[in-house]
C-alpha cells in the first residue's frame, strides 16, 4: 500500500470544510481519504493557539523568522568585531 502525504493547504482546506459544516463521511468520500486521517489533521490544526493559519501567514512567519536570524548574526559579528577592538585598544594603553 503506497503511503500517500498531503501538503498542509490541502489538510488545511478539508479542514475548513467540516468547520463550514459539512460531513466528515461526505468529505472523506469526496476526496477519497480516511475518516481517521481527517480526525487526526482536525485535533492538529485544533492544538495550534491560534487556530488555523493559513499558507500565506506560515510562509509570511518563516520570512520573518528568516530576516530575525539574518539580523542575529549581523549584529553578532558586529559584537564579536567591538570586542576585539576593546580588547586591542586596551593593550595599547598599557
Amino acid at each position: 500500500m503506497k503511503k500517500r502525504s498531503y501538503d498542509l493547504e490541502f489538510k488545511h482546506t478539508i479542514v475548513e470544510l467540516i468547520e463550514s459544516g459539512k460531513r466528515v463521511s461526505e468529505v472523506c468520500s469526496e476526496y477519497n481519504l480516511g475518516s481517521s486521517m481527517v480526525n487526526r489533521w482536525r485535533r492538529e490544526f485544533a492544538k495550534t493557539s491560534s487556530g488555523l493559519k493559513s499558507v500565506e501567514e506560515i510562509s509570511k512567519e518563516k520570512q520573518e523568522i528568516a530576516n530575525l536570524k539574518k539580523q542575529l548574526r549581523e549584529i553578532t559579528m558586529e559584537r564579536d568585531i567591538l570586542k576585539k577592538a576593546v580588547s586591542i585598544f586596551s593593550k595599547s594603553d598599557r
